[in-house]
């Protein structure tokens, strides 16, 4: 039992890390694409969109500038972190 526990708990990590670059990869994307349509910004759009919208909505653009990765980044570092 305790196997297939440290299993998930890794693929939990796993996947939370992955979602860290996920988030960044748009970020970065988003300085040279402004198209959604393609193929790997499109997913990263739909994959992080339900994540960045709602901070969005809370967290306020500083000096026009979307601080709404950076804070779901920390966010879920913290939470790897935890699970760590």
């Amino acid at each position: 039992m305790q196997t297939a526990l440290n299993y998930l708990h890794t693929f939990a990590q796993v996947l939370i890390y992955l979602f860290i670059a996920a988030i960044i990869l748009r970020a970065l994307a988003s300085w040279f694409f402004r198209d959604y349509r393609g193929l790997l910004m499109g997913f990263l759009f739909d994959v992080t969109e339900p994540v960045l919208s709602p901070l969005r909505r809370v967290v306020p653009a500083a000096l026009g500038l979307d601080i709404s990765p950076m804070i779901a980044v920390m966010v879920l570092y913290v939470l790897g972190q935890f699970l760590g």
